[in-house]
Order: C-alpha cells, then sequence, then structure tokens
C-alpha cells in the first residue's frame, strides 16, 4: 500500500515526456493539403521529400552540437517543427511557379531557371529572415539559448538550401511528368495563369474600402493581444507535467502532504565575518518564520568554524505561484534588510525557485534587444529586396500585431484557462520567460515569409504594368491559393503540437506558432 514516487530536479533531467506523434501527423495533413492543392502525387511529394532530407540532416547536425553546446532536450522537436514547416511552405511555392511555367509552354529547364530566378529569389530572402531572426536569441547570452536557436537555424538553413538546390534537381529529373497521377484535372487558371476568381474580386472590395478593412482589420488584431498585457513570465514546476511521470506524481504527493511550496524551498544562505553572530542568523530566521507567505521554517544550519549558516523556508504557495515571486522580493528587500543591516552578516535567497525567479527577470529584460535587433535587421534586409521604405515599415507593423494577438491567445488559453479542456493544457501556469522571446524570433521570421512572398508578386507585377491598384490584385489573386495552402500546412504541423504531445512547453509553442500563422 505504499506509493513511491522520485521528483526534483535531478530527476526531471533523466526522465521526461516521450514526445507525441505529431511530426507524423503534420506530414500528414501536409501530404493532404498539397494533393487538394496540386492535384498532383509527383507535385506533391516532391516537397515532402526536400522536407524530410533536409529534416533528417538538420537533426544530425544537432545530435553532433550536442558535443559542442547546450542544447535542451526538446530542441530536436522543435527543430522538426520549424523543418517541416519552412520546408514545405518554400519547396512548395518553387513548385507552384515551376507549374504555372510549364503551363505557359516553357521548357522544364527554362522554368525551372525562371522558378528559382522569382520565387527561388523570395524564398531566399525569406529563409534568411527568419535565420536573421533565431539570430537574435544569441543577444539573450545564455548557453541554453544559443544552443536552441542554433538548432533551429541549422534546420531551416538545410532545409532551404534543399529547396533550392535537391528540388531543382528533382524538377529537371520529372520535366512535364510533374503532372502524372493527377486526382483533378489542372487548368491554367488553377496553376496560377490570369485568374479574376474569388481572391482578385476580394482585393477589388478591399480597395474600394480601405479605411473600413484597415480600421476592422487592426481593431481585430488589437483585441486578440488584449490579454498580453496580462502576461506573467515565470518558470512553470512539476506540476504541469503529464500525470504519468514519476516527477509529478511525487510533486501532487508533496503538495498533498506538506503543501504546495514544499515543491519549492527557498534557501537563505547567510555569511558570517566574525564569531558571535549566530544569533543574528536566529533572528532572521524567527522573522523569516512571521513573514506572511511562509509556512515554516527549518531551524538555521551552522558550518563548523560558524562562518556560514542556511535558513530553508517553506513557502504556503507553489514554486510558480505570483505569491511565491512576491514572498521572495520581499525577503529580500524588506525583511532579511531589517535584521542584518550594520550587523556584518550577509543573507541571500537562494535556491532553484528563487534562481528561477531571477532567470525571468533577466529574460524579460532582454526582451526588447531582441526584438529591437530583429525588426532592425530585418527591415534592412526588406529595404535592399524592395528599394522601398514604405513596405519594410509596413511589414514590421503588421507582423508586430500579428505577434502580440498570437501572445494574447497563448495567455487566454494556458494563463486564463479559456478553453483548457480543449487544449489538454491540464492547470493553467505562468508563461516561461524564454517562451516569448524564442516565439518572438521564430513568428517574426515565419511572418516574413508570406509578406516577401505575396510582395514579390505585386512587385512583378508592378514593373509589368506600373499600375499599382491592378498589381495588387493581380499578385494576391496568383498568390492567394499557394499562400494559403502553405500556411494551412504550417498551421497543421504546429498545431499538431497542441493536441498530440505531452511536453507543456511544446503545446505553448505549438499554439502561439498555429495562431500567428492563421492571422497571417
Amino acid at each position: 500500500g505504499l506509493e513511491v514516487a522520485l521528483g526534483g530536479a535531478p530527476i526531471s533531467t533523466v526522465v521526461g515526456a516521450a514526445p507525441g506523434p505529431s511530426e507524423g501527423i503534420g506530414v500528414m495533413a501536409a501530404i493532404l493539403i498539397m494533393l487538394i492543392a496540386f492535384g498532383s502525387v509527383v507535385a506533391m511529394g516532391l516537397p515532402i521529400v526536400v522536407a524530410l532530407v533536409g529534416l533528417a540532416v538538420g537533426i544530425a547536425f544537432e545530435e553532433l552540437g550536442t558535443h559542442l553546446l547546450v542544447i535542451p532536450t526538446f530542441s530536436p522537436e522543435l527543430a522538426a517543427m520549424m523543418g517541416l514547416g519552412v520546408g514545405i511552405d518554400y519547396s512548395l511555392l518553387i513548385v507552384t511557379r515551376y507549374r504555372q511555367y510549364l503551363a505557359e509552354e516553357l521548357e522544364p529547364e527554362a522554368a525551372v531557371v525562371a522558378a528559382l530566378s522569382t520565387s527561388g529569389r523570395a524564398v531566399l530572402i525569406a529563409g534568411g529572415t527568419v535565420v536573421v531572426s533565431l539570430l537574435g536569441l544569441f543577444l539573450i547570452g545564455q548557453p541554453y539559448m544559443i544552443g536552441l536557436s542554433a538548432g533551429a537555424i541549422v534546420s531551416v538553413v538545410l532545409v532551404l538550401i534543399g529547396s533550392l538546390t535537391l528540388l531543382p534537381a528533382m524538377l529537371g529529373f520529372a520535366g512535364h511528368s510533374i503532372e502524372r497521377f493527377s486526382v483533378r484535372r489542372s487548368s491554367k487558371r488553377s496553376l496560377g495563369g490570369s485568374d479574376r476568381g474569388f481572391w482578385y474580386r476580394w482585393s477589388r472590395v478591399v480597395q474600394r474600402h480601405p479605411w473600413r478593412a484597415a480600421l476592422g482589420s487592426v481593431a481585430a488584431l488589437v483585441l486578440l493581444a488584449l490579454p498580453m498585457f496580462s502576461m506573467r513570465l515565470a518558470f512553470s514546476d512539476a506540476g504541469n507535467d503529464p500525470t504519468s511521470l514519476t516527477t509529478r506524481q511525487a510533486y501532487d504527493l508533496l503538495a498533498e502532504g506538506f503543501g504546495p511550496g514544499f515543491n519549492g524551498p527557498l534557501v537563505i544562505a547567510a555569511a558570517l565575518d566574525r564569531p558571535g553572530q549566530n544569533a543574528v542568523v536566529d533572528r532572521l530566521a524567527n522573522e523569516v518564520g512571521h513573514t506572511p507567505g511562509v509556512a515554516t521554517v527549518v531551524p538555521p544550519q551552522f558550518d563548523p568554524t560558524d562562518s556560514a549558516a542556511v535558513i530553508v523556508a517553506i513557502p504556503t504557495t507553489s514554486p510558480q505561484a505570483a505569491a511565491t515571486q512576491s514572498l521572495v522580493l520581499r525577503l529580500r528587500s524588506r525583511v532579511i534588510p531589517s535584521v542584518v543591516d550594520r550587523t556584518g552578516v550577509v543573507a541571500e535567497v537562494g535556491g532553484e525557485t528563487a534562481a528561477g525567479i531571477d532567470g525571468a527577470d533577466f529574460l524579460s529584460s532582454r526582451l526588447p534587444l531582441v526584438i529591437g535587433a530583429v525588426i532592425l535587421v530585418s527591415f534592412v534586409l526588406l529595404c535592399a529586396m524592395f528599394r522601398s521604405l514604405a513596405i519594410p515599415l509596413k511589414a514590421a507593423v503588421m507582423n508586430l500585431l500579428s505577434i502580440g494577438a498570437a501572445y494574447g491567445v497563448m495567455v487566454a488559453v494556458f494563463q486564463w484557462g479559456w478553453l483548457g479542456s480543449l487544449f489538454a493544457i491540464g492547470k493553467t501556469s505562468p508563461i516561461d520567460p524564454w517562451i516569448p522571446v524564442v516565439m518572438f524570433t521564430i513568428l517574426f521570421g515565419l511572418s516574413m515569409d508570406y509578406e516577401v512572398f505575396l510582395l514579390s508578386r505585386i512587385a512583378e507585377r508592378w514593373r509589368e504594368t506600373a499600375d499599382n491598384s491592378i498589381s495588387v490584385a493581380d499578385g494576391l489573386a496568383r498568390t492567394a491559393r499557394v499562400i494559403t495552402a502553405a500556411a494551412a500546412i504550417m498551421f497543421f504541423v504546429f498545431g499538431s503540437f497542441v493536441v498530440n504531445d505531452p511536453l507543456h512547453i511544446l503545446k505553448v509553442f505549438g499554439l502561439g506558432l498555429a495562431a500567428a500563422i492563421l492571422i497571417d
């Protein structure tokens, strides 16, 4: 009848939830969407092959990187999420353009050259933007963030290289056979020729009512972003682990038997500079024990020379609770100074819980630097591509709005608990402080992708017509279908991590990324 469970930080490093079948579900969704979009089994298969080859090589490189860098345990899943999403998207755009040129009666070799000269250039700029965004994580200066960034960058770079080298070679072998094994008939219009269908008409509606469209869309984005302003950054504890893990079982047993704060004791270390200061430490322990939010205090332990002492305080609340953070700040700013000032005793609050609070504060302070650097470099890249200041500025503002809306969705679900049962989030929790930083670098790069793809086609049409209105309408009409298919693929790849992965952090990532792609 004895129930035994192992918990604590050392156990959590070797016990973890096995990743779910998210990657497989994402690939199956991509196959189905591209089969509908392309209508050809061969055209559908090429982007899948390129993405999987690039992803396999990327994960192999990441495994080698573990001998040089600090790689978080969930980094391979994140790299798979990124590699599959961007790899399929980039190949999809090039294959689509290749088929369009074949439909215009170009020979296969000429069609490959033309596709790489147009869509390939846009893919290169888009991939470069994603890499530049991920490089922003190096500004954090934390080894595990550098390792996480390096893994994602390698994955993106390899699928990008595959899209620009392996894919053109495969297109050369396929030639006109890319239309074989069709599940439906393809027309020049469906392949992106002159299209005056829904997307063209929609563009004209927006152009006739620009202010209504702008104000309505901005209002919707701002409404979605409002929860972001109540985001609380703190490291989530083992209470968010799957109930099947021993770390979660130990957490629940300790919370039930001794209170939730027993899972996150505060360690107060004191340095004594001369004999006879034990009374100061005893008085400090007494004051800490009478501080609101402290459940109990373990009597001070002194070293043999009475030069150091340790006080362990058990909070009344869990490690990830806002009240625990307030308690640590109160101990540091008021309780400890009121006892040790002018006594020669130095006392500091440490332990895993306090270290997590300090880490959250540090990462929060670095977020503005990362955001500013990523926006600046991306702005310069887009200026070089489009020879414009207005277009990069618009892209930056739009992407900030969509990322803010994605943050808001993430907070509403995981912190407030809205639709929590639908996404199987377990109990509500704060947002791990490194997640918004990593998500911003990923989302800003991915959000720029669709900007680049759409605006590149608009710019091509403008050079042909010099008519802004027609260029926007035709550019949207000729890219909306493929962008919608690409976004749907990425949405399902990311969304599969929300419903099929037991790891809490990957659920948060998946929902934030999927929401941002859908909003874009």
